[in-house]
């Protein structure tokens, strides 16, 4: 089957073609993001494959639809970009990815906190400068500190795991409670309110929805202990980014780790070096010596890349020969809340 893959780079193409060796689609790469204005590159192609800061709502479907485009494969857990009714509405399908590499993403949540917590990234540009003093770069022992995690599906139950090696204590919210992480590892069920008041490090691992939209927010920051450190590898909107910049420049947040941002749409994924910075909110973010801003890059390692690739295809083939979708996305299940990430 012809499949036209949106927003790729050199990684995307060669897990697909690797992975479709397999398979045997006829795949067309594109550089662009999937919007309105590069729908009609799909058209002839009877699937497409997205990624997360492309923009799928009813006037692009509209127009993939038109195309001859029946199936919108996202190579992506999250879909709060895709306008689920207009596509049901049209009769194309859409399938996702809910399952690739917790590991990766929860491992990055770490490297996040390792980083600023010992100052690595300053270090490494100072001894680059033959500046080998030590000053400014005093750290704290994991061990004994408090870790708060905010959801506690694939990705937070890996981040626990790790947390808990390092011997933190890991306090947990969730709508739906684990009680085998509870059990095996000792993970701590709390209100929200509370692993926000008890907190040395708070990780979000929740999917973006309305619910969970700038979840936070001023009050929540207020809520934390003043210099905590707030890790987010999940979804940027997940944050209220000028009440963080406040939160930061008033010392209530000690430091901040983004993976995500929530206008990294057309910012992330590209090179903008040669440019100015448009955003004057992530501009004022990346003057902070302790924020530390990498560009949606938590799920990037080679068995991510392969998984995703596999399990996209597989959506393809299932579709082509009419079988049942594994991993179909509706907009009632929608209504009712996406599974746990």
């Amino acid at each position: 089957m012809r499949l036209a893959i949106f927003d790729t780079r050199s990684f995307d193409r060669r897990a697909f073609e690797e992975a479709n060796r397999e398979f045997g689609h006829a795949l067309t790469f594109f550089d662009g993001r999937l919007t309105q204005q590069t729908a009609p590159l799909a058209a002839g192609s009877p699937a497409v494959c997205s990624f997360v800061n492309d923009r799928l709502d009813a006037a692009t479907l509209e127009l993939l639809h038109g195309g001859g485009v029946r199936l919108v494969a996202l190579r992506s857990a999250g879909f709060n970009h895709v306008d689920l009714a207009a596509a049901e509405r049209l009769g194309i399908a859409v399938v996702r990815v809910p399952d690739y590499s917790p590991h990766a993403v929860a491992e990055h949540a770490a490297a996040l906190v390792l980083t600023l917590n010992r100052r690595t990234h300053r270090a490494s540009t100072r001894v680059r400068d033959l500046n080998f003093s030590l000053e400014g770069l005093v750290g704290f022992d994991l061990h004994g500190r408090t870790v708060g995690l905010v959801g506690t599906g694939r990705i937070g139950s890996a981040a626990a795991s790790i947390f808990r090696g390092f011997g933190c204590r890991v306090l947990a919210f969730d709508v739906a409670p684990d009680t085998h992480l509870a059990e095996a590892l000792g993970v701590e069920y709390v209100p929200l309110e509370s692993l926000l008041a008890q907190s040395d490090i708070v990780s979000l691992h929740v999917p973006l929805t309305p619910a969970t939209h700038h979840l936070v927010d001023r009050a929540a920051l207020s809520r934390m202990k003043r210099g905590v450190m707030l890790i987010n590898t999940a979804r940027g909107g997940l944050v209220d980014t000028a009440a963080l910049l406040d939160a930061l420049k008033s010392g209530q947040v000690g430091a901040a780790g983004l993976d995500v941002y929530e206008a990294e749409a057309g910012i992330f994924f590209s090179d903008l070096s040669e440019g100015i910075l448009q955003d004057d909110v992530l501009a004022r973010l990346l003057t902070f010596p302790n924020v530390l801003v990498t560009s949606h890059q938590a799920f990037l390692t080679r068995e991510a890349l392969g998984a995703i690739a596999r399990t996209t295809l597989a959506s393809v083939r299932e579709f082509e020969e009419g079988r049942p979708l594994t991993h179909r996305l509706t907009s009632a299940g929608a209504a009712r809340g996406p599974p746990r990430p």
